[in-house]
Parts: C-alpha cells; structure tokens; sequence
C-alpha cells in the first residue's frame, strides 16, 4: 500500500510541478509509467516550443526546446527518487512530436538514484550525461535516435 501511495504522491507531484516549464508553458504528456520491484519506466512527450517562440530564430526555439526537455528530464528524475524511496533506477524514453506520424525519440538512458551529478556542474548538458541520460546535441538541438517504427505511435 506504501508503494501505491508513493506512486500516486509523485503523479500529483508531476502534474502540479511539471504543468509548465520555464521555456515553454505546455504541460509534458505522460505516456507511461510502470514500476517493477526497485526500477520504473517512464515515457513522455516532451513539451513543444512556446507559441510566443514562433517569431524568434527557429535555431533560438529549437535550443531552448532542447533546453526545456534536459530541465524536464533531470527533474522528472529527482521527483521521481524523492516520491518513491523504493525505486533504485529508471529507464527513462523522451520523444517529440515529428512530422511524421511516429514520435522521434530525442533522450534515453536508465538514472540511478546513487548517480547524482555535482552541485559544481554547470552545465546543464554536463549534467544530465552525468545521471545517465543518453542524447545527441547538433548546434545545441537535441537530434532523434534511429528507433524501430514499432516503438510508439502517438496521436497529436
């Protein structure tokens, strides 16, 4: 029962926390979450660019949307060890919206609650890699993975 109270402790805090973002005030879309013993999985859409981004750079939104989704990743992950005590790793899937009918895959990697990066690290790229987020970066935007159609399909 301890675990059931966890798990619905951090979806109460990831809606209220992760409704917005600093770059771009979408809501993330939880795709799925399952918990086995000690691991979870989590999938989610990350959050498009700001509507009011669209008179800027496509260079300059397609960062900062880059950005926002490494600030998501990294606090999904300490809501997630924070909520749940039990969890030890998570494997975690971010994709983003194509223009295809199947969503990319833009970060993977499996975080480990001992796996902390260094108040010290600046970087916020720095630090995500530290916790185990796997990811490509060209010109700072974050570059899809080559994934197997069967993955996922997501409507818009």
């Amino acid at each position: 029962m301890e675990q059931i109270w966890s798990v619905s402790t951090f979806l109460r805090k990831l809606k209220s926390q992760l409704r917005s973002g600093e770059l771009s005030r979408a809501p993330l879309k939880l795709l799925r979450f399952q918990i086995q013993e000690n691991k979870a999985e989590c999938d989610w859409i990350a959050r498009p660019p700001d509507p009011w981004d669209d008179h800027i750079a496509a260079t300059i939104r397609d960062q900062n949307q880059t950005l926002q989704a490494l600030r998501d990743a990294l606090t999904m992950r300490q809501l997630l060890f924070r909520a749940i005590p039990d969890v030890q790793s998570a494997r975690f899937r971010v994709y983003r919206h194509s223009k295809e009918v199947v969503p990319e895959m833009i970060i993977t990697g499996t975080v480990a609650r001992e796996d902390e990066a260094s108040p010290r690290v600046a970087s916020l790229v720095m630090r995500a890699k530290l916790c185990g987020l796997h990811f490509s970066l060209h010109e700072g935007v974050l570059v899809p993975f080559q994934v197997e159609r069967r993955e996922l399909q997501v409507s818009s």
